[in-house]
């Protein structure tokens, strides 16, 4: 087991109707005048975004409103906020939706505490111990943001997307009703299914060997996500199977699923670069084809590990041949992302042969000017390697 430092700061308020004491739990932290920031229309359709200022109102706190955060959040939107941060002397941000809308509410929070453009911090990644207060009313379970150190910010006029990771900025309150995910399209349900299960992924497979403690933590939240997925498509106003996901979400991201280990994530730079590339791209959809390529081009390095992932995860039997497991492992996640509606390919994903190596050509720059000239940890890649990952994935 690795050294680490685990931080969890944030106060979770979970179950039915809980957004309606969002007003009461921010004052009594001592908010006065709270951001409030959002995505597109259907939070307010649907009478979230009232019930919400309501229950504000009513325990004397303040808003003002900043909506319009797309998937794929993009820093000019960021800096909006951070303006209007500055000049309405906002101390709390308040993200109501899913990832997008949460991470880029981190990325205001902490502009709006520093001189310089809140940019420099996702070039540099300097840590920056001044960030307001967020609280989140989460929508969407997939990303884990409403727990997590992490936020991802792109910047179109760069063609780049970039990650940011900072303990400061870990969310203070989360409020979580199942209930509110009940409405959610079956694609986005299942992008979010696939991205909380490649969190995982993430943090299995790096270069550390057995941590028994955190390996089956990875392996049962794996399992539960699952088992619930399935139900949850068939059935998206089961309480029990949305309560289950959007928790398991959580855990997949917070951090303790990687206690002591290294932790991987070569996928999710790869995807980032993907996902700029083509804006549309869902962020969960990308991963649902890069991850079983990726699989496939590392699993040499330990054919062991992913035997065990099958094993315990699939129900596998071994045949004595830990190659034909690890494949066949591979060949599983394939089909559990194929089950979910899943992308398998570029292909699929808009991109075609006579395109692809234009596409990687733009973005293994950035893949580098994020990740380095070599990066990943269960196998070290290089942009070459990179190359032939986007290349297994078509």
């Amino acid at each position: 087991m690795e050294n680490f430092e685990f931080v969890s700061p944030t106060h979770f308020v979970f179950g039915r109707d809980v957004e309606m004491q969002v007003g009461a739990k921010l004052a009594e932290r001592g908010a006065k005048r709270v951001l409030l920031h959002f995505g597109g229309q259907s939070a307010v359709r649907s009478g979230l975004i009232d019930r919400v200022k309501a229950s504000l109102a009513e325990a004397g706190v303040e808003c003002v409103e900043l909506g319009g955060v797309r998937p794929n959040p993009e820093i000019t939107l960021v800096r909006e906020g951070v303006a209007i941060a500055k000049r309405e002397k906002i101390d709390w941000v308040l993200a109501v939706g899913g990832g997008s809308v949460i991470d880029s509410a981190k990325a205001i929070a902490n502009g709006a505490c520093i001189d310089c453009d809140v940019w420099e911090l996702f070039e540099t990644k300097r840590v920056n111990p001044q960030v307001l207060p967020i609280a989140v009313v989460l929508t969407i379970p997939a990303a884990g943001s409403e727990a997590s150190k992490n936020t991802v910010i792109s910047n179109d006029e760069l063609g780049m997307k970039s990650g940011y990771a900072n303990n400061f900025h870990r969310p203070k309150l989360a409020f979580m009703n199942p209930e509110l995910t009940f409405t959610l399209p079956p694609f986005q349900t299942a992008a979010g299914v696939t991205d909380m299960f490649c969190h995982l992924l993430e943090r299995f497979f790096d270069d550390v060997g057995a941590v028994p403690v955190t390996d089956n933590l990875n392996l049962s939240l794996m399992k539960t996500v699952r088992a619930e997925a399935p139900r949850v498509l068939a059935d998206p106003g089961n309480y029990d199977a949305r309560a289950n996901i959007m928790w398991a979400g959580m855990l997949c991201h917070q951090g303790l699923a990687g206690a002591g280990r290294n932790e991987d994530w070569a996928t999710h730079g790869m995807e980032h670069e993907l996902s700029a590339y083509d804006t549309s791209i869902t962020h969960g959809a990308g991963l649902a084809v890069l991850f079983p390529a990726w699989m496939e081009y590392v699993h040499g390095e330990n054919p062991a590990r992913f035997a065990q992932y099958g094993r315990e995860v699939f129900g596998l039997t071994p045949t004595g041949d830990v190659e034909a497991d690890a494949l066949s492992a591979i060949d599983e996640t394939r089909a559990f992302f194929m089950s979910l509606g899943m992308p398998t390919s570029l292909v699929e994903l808009g991109i075609c042969e006579d395109e692809l190596e234009g596409a990687i050509e733009r973005m293994l720059p950035t893949l580098r000017a994020n990740k380095g000239d070599v990066f990943g940890s269960f196998k070290k890649l290089t942009m070459e390697d990179a190359a032939n990952i986007y290349r297994l994935a078509l």
